[in-house]
């Protein structure tokens, strides 16, 4: 009995959808004319905060798609999404581009260019906001974006990582104790002790 590798490993992956964002044609002159080569920006993602991006080259638009699509499926990240959008406001930075991302209401859908709208579609998020600042070359936008998306934390995991308590009092600490209350104090018995002397 053969198998079929190619299609077995086309239906592992089918749980991500994939779009095409650019392809980039270069050439080059050889003494019997010029030769073309392709470049493809693939983006992967299954809607629910799993998201990738690869750039593949070759000779044909089809084998730098497919290279495209290897290299997305291994830099898969988590972008986290909390009620269709994200966490907080963020910029993202890669060489002279940079991206705002900012959250969004519910209803508000993703205000965005080409390619953060498409990232931010394949990773689930229905409410976004963004600005492309600088540079506006799609590969740049592209790696800024997921320069983003790799920034974002959740409180939880703020809170993992201070190991307190975020957005509430310290209960380790009572007012007594916090030195604006002791300066206040220390300033109410310098007073007294003038006033009696």
């Amino acid at each position: 009995m053969t198998f079929n590798r190619r299609n077995d490993r086309n239906t592992e992956n089918s749980e991500f959808e994939e779009k095409l964002i650019n392809v980039n044609r270069t050439a080059k002159t050889y003494q019997g004319g010029r030769r073309f080569r392709f470049a493809a920006l693939v983006i992967l993602g299954d809607r629910n905060g799993r998201v990738g991006m690869g750039i593949g080259k070759a000779k044909e638009v089809p084998v730098a798609i497919e290279k495209a699509k290897s290299v997305a499926r291994k830099n898969m990240i988590t972008v986290p999404v909390e009620n269709g959008t994200i966490p907080h406001e963020i910029v993202g930075v890669n060489t002279t581009s940079r991206v705002l991302l900012k959250p969004a209401s519910a209803g508000t859908g993703v205000i965005a260019g080409t390619v953060p709208r498409s990232i931010a579609e394949l990773a689930g998020i229905t409410n976004l906001l963004s600005k492309e600042l600088g540079s506006r070359n799609q590969i740049n936008v592209a790696y800024a974006v997921f320069d983003g998306f790799k920034k974002l934390r959740t409180a939880k995991q703020v809170r993992a990582l201070r190991g307190g308590n975020v957005g509430g009092t310290d209960v380790s600490k009572s007012p007594a104790q916090t030195p604006a209350s002791q300066s206040a104090t220390t300033q109410a018995g310098a007073a007294e002790a003038g006033g009696s002397l």
